[in-house]
C-alpha cells in the first residue's frame, strides 16, 4: 500500500468477473478505504476488452467513492479479449494505439501534476 501512497496517481485495468469487480481488486480496494492513500489521488481507468461495462460502471461507483480525484473521463479502451499475444504486440506496437496510448498518459500526467500543484 506505500507504493499507492508514494505515487502521484493510480491508472487501474481490470477484467470483468461474472459482469463486476473481480474480487482480489474489490478486496483491494476495500483495504485501501481505510487509508489516507487514496482520498486525493488521481485515479483513471483503462481496460482492454470490448466488453466488461457493466463492471466498469460499478468500478467507478467505487472509484468515485474513495477518491475526490477519480477522473471518470480519464479512460482507455482497447479491444483484445479475443486476441493472441502476439497479435496484442502487434496491435499495441501499432502507431494509432501508440499514439492514443500516449495522449492518455499525457492527459494522466497532466491531471496528476494539477492535483499535486493546486
Amino acid at each position: 500500500m506505500c507504493k499507492i501512497g508514494d505515487s502521484d496517481g493510480v491508472i487501474i485495468s481490470s477484467p470483468e468477473y461474472v459482469r463486476a469487480i473481480p474480487g482480489g481488486l474489490k478486496n483491494a480496494i476495500d483495504w485501501l478505504v481505510s487509508t489516507p492513500y487514496v482520498i486525493d489521488k488521481p485515479i483513471a481507468l483503462v481496460h482492454a476488452s470490448h466488453r466488461g461495462d457493466q463492471m466498469l460502471q460499478a468500478l467507478r461507483v467505487v472509484l468515485s467513492t474513495i477518491s475526490s480525484n477519480f477522473r471518470p473521463e480519464l479512460f482507455w479502451r482497447l479491444p483484445l479479449l479475443t486476441e493472441t499475444p502476439d497479435a496484442i504486440m502487434t496491435i499495441v506496437r501499432g502507431p494509432a494505439h501508440r499514439s492514443a496510448a500516449e495522449d492518455f498518459l499525457e492527459r494522466f500526467a497532466a491531471c496528476c501534476r494539477e492535483v499535486k500543484c493546486p
